[in-house]
């Protein structure tokens, strides 16, 4: 079932798990599960030997940006991993906690501006997060401005996506810190989805005035994507003891952490397009695929799920599901971002030396998918 704004839609969800997705999930409720082909994949190891890599952008020039939880940008520049980070920040990389989020400006060949989220110790020893705007110099980067600041962090729940909207905005994930309630608190940032003009100025049509709050109510919110077609915003998020989520994202909602979760309902709050049921996704990274084999499929990956997701929707509708799929369960371990390249081409990192996963003497590596034509 799917809930929005109180309204209950029964959907038929037909799921199909690939070959590829070795055992197929079971726990999550409403889904009638049917197996089918899917296209052929080459996978390769792209890079390897990365310090817990979290995210990913790719420049107009081809090369790959990656943010290091430890602190390091780096660079890959076709297959190679260059040896130099590009920018290594002062972060706490305690827990959950370091340099998270990145994404390229779409002006990036003009003006050279990469944005990131990082957690960091003020001067009282405590943590906290903040997003900044670097500007390349060609050689690196350097520290160009600080566009918000003094978010509560903490060992556990930093959410930390940063994307840039159809619209042009910069979208900022923020988990709850370990303090469920201030997630319900719009005078905290915490456990929200933020969203800032690129010069961190407040846009005007936020929903709540002068605020970068756009939607509340949030866990742990670790990845964004918007659709091909439609525009529409979607969220994964970590729940607690399973029931992991997907959200349709829409201004001033709230997603009601920690009052409901999984497929609660209360009046007011908006429950997931689907969860996790029983089973655990730990969703993180997130991206629509424009073009190819999976034109609109939203891909999203998982940490203790260790698996790639495949999602269809029906006929471009933002709530009905058609296909469902797991891909690579248990093969590369810990998934943490995703995104499409030119030609089709999808990037997978892996995220197996952050201190919970079995990493192996590659790791962390990024995957690449091409498909067979």
């Amino acid at each position: 079932m799917i809930r929005i704004k109180g309204k209950i839609l029964i959907l038929t969800l037909i799921s199909a798990f690939a070959v590829l997705a070795g055992c197929i999930n079971q726990g999550i409720p409403g889904i009638s599960v049917t197996n089918t082909s899917t296209p052929v994949l080459n996978e390769e190891v792209y890079v390897k030997g990365l310090r817990v890599p979290w995210a990913m952008d790719i420049a107009p020039d081809g090369k790959i940006f990656v943010s290091e939880r430890i602190g390091n940008i780096r660079v890959i520049n076709n297959g190679v991993l260059m040896p130099t980070p590009w920018i290594s920040l002062d972060v706490a990389a305690v827990g959950e906690g370091g340099l998270l989020g990145l994404v390229l400006d779409p002006d990036f060949n003009t003006n050279g501006y990469v944005y990131v989220a990082y957690t960091y110790r003020d001067e009282s020893g405590n943590l906290k997060n903040r997003l900044v705007r670097l500007r390349n110099t060609g050689t690196g980067g350097v520290m160009d401005a600080i566009l918000l600041d003094g978010i509560n962090g903490n060992t556990i729940h930093d959410g930390g996506r940063v994307k840039i909207g159809p619209d042009g905005k910069i979208y900022w994930t923020t988990g709850d810190a370990g303090n469920a309630q201030s997630a319900q608190d719009l005078s905290s940032f915490n456990g929200k989805i933020l969203r800032l003009n690129r010069d961190g100025t407040i846009p005007e049509d936020n929903p709540f005035p002068r605020s970068p709050v756009y939607t509340y109510g949030h866990r742990n919110p670790e990845g964004l994507a918007w659709h091909i077609n439609t525009g529409i915003l979607y969220a994964t998020e970590h729940g607690s003891s399973a029931t992991d989520e997907l959200n349709l994202i829409e201004p001033g909602n709230n997603y009601g952490w920690p009052i409901i979760r999984g497929d609660e309902t209360r009046s007011g709050m908006v429950s997931p397009v689907i969860q996790s049921g029983s089973d655990t996704w730990a969703p993180a990274g997130a991206t629509f695929v424009n073009g190819g084999e999976w034109n609109n499929l939203l891909l999203f990956t998982g940490l203790r799920g260790e698996s790639l997701f495949k999602i269809r929707f029906q006929d471009n509708d933002p709530l009905k599901i058609a296909s469902f799929e797991r891909l690579f369960r248990n093969k590369y371990g810990r998934l943490r971002d995703v995104i499409q390249g030119s030609e089709n081409i999808i990037y997978i990192a892996t995220s197996n030396t952050d201190g919970r996963g079995s990493p192996g003497p590659d790791d962390d590596r990024i995957i690449r998918l091409t498909f067979n034509n």
